[in-house]
């Protein structure tokens, strides 16, 4: 499985629009205000998708949650 944090694949993706703008400005082309606009809303929204899906530490499930209450500093009771 691939180690990948959330930091590095967001900056991957702007490397990556970063070469596609550089591309774009050096081959030339004639690019409207609309299609500056569709550029940057397809390059920033990927990344904030990921920053707000990207789970950080998974949640209890409701075993876990009953068997810490079980199992207290006293023990069982």
């Amino acid at each position: 499985m691939l180690n990948v944090t959330r930091n590095r694949l967001v900056g991957v993706w702007f490397a990556a629009v970063a070469i596609t703008i550089a591309s774009v400005v050096a081959t030339g082309v004639n690019v409207g205000i609309s299609t500056t606009a569709l550029l940057l809303t397809l390059c920033a929204v990927p990344p904030g998708i990921i920053f707000v899906l990207w789970r950080g530490a998974s949640t209890e499930t409701i075993g876990e949650i009953l068997y810490a209450e079980h199992t207290g500093p006293e023990g069982r009771r």
